[in-house]
């Protein structure tokens, strides 16, 4: 399965600053632009390492990767996957004969500055695909609770705007008393650029807070 696809922030960096900062306005994609004004759905960004759980339908069971084919998962993390989802084997051979993948965020203590969320490694899912076909939420949500995953949190929904006011001013994250990293916003309805990649797009408070 391919690695997840590069999420663009919803603003050009500016080169002045080493790209540290955000062009305020100046949108990274034109369809950000055109779209702006549209409700948008909002979850919380979590900081961890991108994590893909791969069932393929050629017999090989349940595979654990991560950003990259070759990036390496941490020990106590890797034995948590196996630990979620090796008994499920069954359940996966029945409800995705095709094969799927689903990808989540790795988050934890020594992970990032995961320790804030949780006090042990573990996996919360953000996304699916199966075939050529991203999911809807709805049905991410019943493949969540139907595995016993967690799902990252939808904060709210609303416009560009709204999500620039509410990463600027930072927010609690759904996890605890501490500020989340930001969010990560698509179109209620899935979307995709005249090159065929995605439309989603993040905002992280670091880039007001710098």
């Amino acid at each position: 399965m391919k690695t997840y696809h590069k999420i663009q922030t919803i603003f050009k960096r500016d080169p002045e600053t080493k790209f540290k900062t955000l062009l305020e306005g100046e949108f990274s994609l034109p369809e950000f632009d055109f779209l702006s004004s549209n409700d948008w759905v909002f979850t919380e960004k979590v900081d961890g390492t991108n994590i893909r759980v791969i069932f393929a339908d050629d017999g090989d069971g349940i595979e654990f990767r991560g950003k990259s084919d070759q990036a390496q998962l941490p020990a106590q993390l890797f034995k948590r996957l196996e630990e979620r989802f090796l008994p499920q084997l069954k359940t996966f051979e029945e409800s995705f004969s095709g094969g799927v993948c689903l990808y989540g965020e790795g988050y934890g203590p020594k992970i990032q500055k995961g320790g804030k969320y949780r006090g042990d490694q573990d996996f919360v899912l953000f996304d699916i695909k199966i075939g050529e076909y991203w999911l809807q939420r709805e049905d991410v949500e019943q493949i969540a609770a139907k595995l016993g995953l967690d799902i990252v949190p939808i904060l709210s929904t609303g416009s560009i705007p709204d999500m620039v006011d509410i990463v600027r001013e930072g927010f609690d994250s759904k996890w605890g008393n501490f500020i989340a990293e930001g969010i990560v916003a698509r179109p209620k309805t899935e979307l995709k650029t005249r090159s065929g990649h995605r439309i989603i797009t993040k905002l992280k408070y670091r880039d007001f807070a710098e």
